[in-house]
Order: structure tokens, then sequence, then C-alpha cells
């Protein structure tokens, strides 16, 4: 079987690797919740989320790494030279950024509320739960944009 041939499955996979990276920090602020006066309720999905992104991300980015490195052998390095490309490559590495810098230890503040806390401490809880999920809004936003350019290729 040739490079040529394995194209769909190489971009397919590298699609699916991509969005993987990014997911878990995407959704995570969705699936914690509190309700009424107990600690915040890490559920099935939030779980499965926060070991994703604890421990897929380094193998992740290593079959995104070699994906990529084999879209770069079957499209060629020319591919490289496209501005849609490097706009959008600069788009998911800032996306990333934010995830890694920002959301994650936001994320992990949020699991710190103790069961005994004051209404003061959810309050606080209850604002910084509703920036991260504005941060994952952000992100949302950035990966609509990565799939924009890379599905219209503009030319600029």
């Amino acid at each position: 079987m040739s490079l040529q041939q394995l194209f769909p499955f190489l971009l397919a996979a590298h699609i699916v690797l991509a969005a993987s990276l990014l997911l878990p920090s995407l959704l995570l602020p969705f699936a914690l919740r509190v309700r009424g006066r107990r600690q915040p309720e890490p559920g099935p999905v939030f779980r499965r989320l926060l070991w994703l992104q604890s421990n897929g991300t380094l193998l992740i980015g290593i079959g995104l790494a070699v994906t990529g490195v084999g879209l770069m052998l079957v499209l060629g390095t020319q591919l490289l030279a496209q501005p849609w490309l490097m706009l959008a490559l600069g788009v998911y590495a800032a996306n990333l950024a934010l995830a890694f810098f920002v959301q994650r230890p936001g994320l992990r503040r949020l699991l710190r509320l103790r069961a005994d806390a004051t209404d003061d401490e959810r309050e606080r809880w209850r604002t910084r739960a509703r920036r991260q999920r504005y941060v994952s809004y952000v992100m949302a936003g950035a990966i609509g944009v990565i799939a924009f350019l890379m599905s219209t290729k503009p030319e600029f």
C-alpha cells in the first residue's frame, strides 16, 4: 500500500488526534457542576476527560506529529508555504498554549472546593467556573477558525 493510498486514513487520524488534544480542555468546564452545598461532582464524563487530559496528551501529541509528517510526505513540503496553513497552525498553537497555561490550572483550582466551603467561597467558585467556560468559548471559536481555514484554503 502506497502513501497516496494511505492519505484518507492519515488525514482522518490527524483530524481526530488534533481535536482529541484540545477537547478535554474545551469540555471539562462544562462537565463539572456543584449542586447545593456539596463538593464539585466529577461524574463519569468528567473523569474520562480528565484522565484523557492527564494521561493521553503525550501519546496523542506523538500520534499527531507522526500523522502530520505522513501527510507532508504524501502532499509534499510545498504545502508549508501556504499562508492559510501557517495561520491555522499558529491559531492551533495559540489554542494549545491557552489550554495548557490557562485552562488546565483553572480546572485544577475548580476541583479544590471543599464540602464545608462558605457561601463566599462558593460564589468565587462559580465565578471561576464561569470564567473557565468563557475560555472554552474562545477555544471553540479558534477551532472554528482553524476548520474554516483548512476547508476553504483562502488565498491571501
